[in-house]
């Protein structure tokens, strides 16, 4: 048993405050992964500050027809929410299709962004890992990688972000938002997390003693056509191999006014896939210009020796959503 040390925050200040005042510290709000990863060993926070009684589990209506979703919002409540299921389905859709039920009841929304980018060479602490251990190298590069990265992986590490959530909130353009030490600040949820590049340790851009107060879903996608589609080796509580979520937006002559499309299970982040974009902006959404599209996204991978699989899998979910949604234009 190791000891550590606990506070119970009665405001966002106060829970800054604690965390920046500790160094080594960790918010504790479902602890779904944080738990987890102290009984392996792997996490040996010096405190917990618990956040978990935090006013930040609503869900509010802006004016403006977006929603702010507090931080310690359940997944459970949020993909059950009426007008998360009605103007956001794909949000409602990748969150039921994360984890199990037992842990959607548990995990918040700022959690769920928070957990760490991780395989199961980080979660050994008897095998190299440089996320865990900064230059102890990568046990899984040349090691058990089927279900690792085939985009914007680094030398330094090769494991996959896990979230389903997040996947779907980057195609959204959805914002986070943090309050720290040096007062409050927006993300968006596209640049929220890192690649690996040579700090494989560091997951997302949040800075000491950061809390995530609130996750902010914007006007323009709301009631948009969006859905998400994730391919896993078994049915429930898997991470994904690859995963989909689509946002698309039809001009009245059916060409491509705005589309968000976003990759899960291939990269060490969520990965909104730009060049698939910009290829399909203003063209006419045929099966034909969507498989053109993401071939140009796809073309970026760097499949590992056992994982090249992921490729044609991703490419496939991503046309078949795609095209889904175009056909389901009114």
């Amino acid at each position: 048993m190791k000891p550590y040390g606990y506070v119970r925050a009665t405001s966002v200040e106060e829970a800054t405050a604690a965390h920046a005042a500790r160094p080594g510290a960790r918010y504790l709000a479902g602890g779904t992964n944080l738990v987890d990863l102290m009984k392996h060993g792997v996490e040996e926070p010096g405190t917990l500050v618990d956040v978990s009684r935090l006013p930040l589990d609503t869900v509010e209506e802006l004016p403006d027809g977006g929603l702010r979703v507090g931080a310690t919002v359940r997944n459970s409540d949020l993909a059950a929410h009426p007008l998360v299921r009605e103007r956001y389905p794909v949000l409602s859709q990748a969150l039921l299709a994360g984890a199990s039920g037992q842990l959607r009841n548990i995990a918040t929304t700022g959690g769920n962004l928070l957990q760490r980018t991780r395989c199961p060479y980080f979660q050994d602490t008897a095998m190299p890992c440089n996320k865990r251990e900064p230059g102890t190298g990568c046990g899984a590069r040349e090691g058990v990688h089927r279900d690792h990265a085939v985009l914007g992986h680094s030398p330094h590490c090769v494991a996959t972000h896990p979230s389903d959530m997040a996947v779907a909130l980057a195609a959204l353009d959805a914002t986070v938002h943090l309050h720290g030490p040096e007062g409050e600040r927006t993300v968006p949820v596209t640049g929220f997390h890192r690649s690996p590049g040579d700090h494989p340790e560091r997951d997302t851009v949040i800075r000491p003693g950061e809390l995530i107060t609130a996750v902010v879903l914007p006007a323009a996608t709301a009631g948009l056509p969006s859905a998400y589609r994730k391919a896993r080796d078994r049915a429930s509580y898997a991470f994904a191999l690859a995963s989909v979520a689509a946002v698309l937006d039809l001009a009245d002559d059916g060409t491509v006014r705005g589309v968000g499309l976003a990759f899960g299970g291939l990269a060490h982040r969520p990965w909104r896939a730009r060049l698939a974009e910009t290829a399909l902006l203003g063209a006419t959404p045929t099966d034909r210009a969507i498989a053109h599209a993401v071939e140009a996204e796809l073309g970026l991978a760097q499949p590992l020796r056992d994982n090249a699989f992921k490729v044609p899998l991703a490419h496939n979910l991503a046309c078949r959503v795609l095209s889904e949604l175009a056909a389901d234009r009114p």
